[in-house]
């Protein structure tokens, strides 16, 4: 069935704003004081990330792609696998959900973010950071873990084992996403999309929070940078090998 391009922008919104909000909303349980789940571990964020990808994947992979990242749509592009007319209607409906969803974030934990001291932490339930300040680790990291993702998200979307079952190739993604946050989640967050962190970071800057601390605008074009470059090569190298 084909879908209008409002219907497939709504659905890439929808997308986009539920990864932010399962996916920030795990980082807010663990990292903000008081919550029931507050000082557990790691994998609780993968598996927050894991589904924030795999449930918008099976509800609307069929309906606008579910990019719900603009360094895919980008990358799509550039390799001629999506039309460069739809490529900032995507891209800007995708950052305003990414907003949305993290508002909703804020909204339920905010007793949470009142009584969360420590600054670091409240700008991590938003973006990334690298943990021990250096861009250019931040851009490798981001740079590989984002290619995994978009080189895996094509081998499994595209691959020939899920064409009559691509229900179960938009399972497969978030345990994609759920090992890249387990593996690669240590230095930076991970990011690997420039939505998922360029929206929180405006809400980050916008919303009067306490105890919020500074943005870290200067580090921001990491996450978008590298993702997209990212995107580029991958996508690339998989239609040069694949398709």
């Amino acid at each position: 069935m084909d879908y209008s391009l409002t219907t497939r922008l709504a659905a890439e919104f929808l997308g986009t704003a539920l990864l932010v909000m399962l996916g920030n909303g795990a980082v807010a349980n663990v990292d903000l004081k008081g919550t029931k789940g507050y000082g557990s571990d790691w994998m609780l964020i993968a598996v927050g990330y894991g589904c924030g990808v795999m449930i918008p994947a099976m509800m609307f992979g069929g309906i606008s792609g579910n990019h719900i990242n603009p360094a895919f749509t980008i990358g799509l592009a550039v390799s001629g696998m999506f039309p460069w007319s739809e490529v900032l209607p995507y891209i800007a409906v995708q950052i305003i959900g990414a907003m949305v969803g993290q508002l909703i974030v804020v909204a339920c934990y905010k007793p949470y973010y009142d009584q969360t001291e420590d600054n670091l932490h409240v700008l991590g339930t938003f973006s990334t950071i690298n943990s021990v300040g250096s861009k250019f680790n931040g851009f490798v990291n981001e740079f590989f873990g984002s290619f995994i993702l978009f080189l895996g998200a094509l081998g499994i979307t595209k691959a020939p084992f899920f064409q009559n079952n691509l229900g179960t190739a938009h399972l497969a993604l978030g345990f994609l996403v759920w090992t890249l946050v387990a593996s690669f989640g240590g230095p930076t967050g991970p990011g690997l999309n420039p939505a998922r962190d360029l929206g929180p970071r405006i809400m980050h800057a916008l919303l009067p929070l306490k105890h919020k601390g500074d943005s870290q605008w200067s580090y921001s074009w990491v996450p978008v940078c590298a993702p997209i470059l990212a995107s580029i090569v991958a996508v690339a190298l998989y239609k040069f090998l694949f398709i």
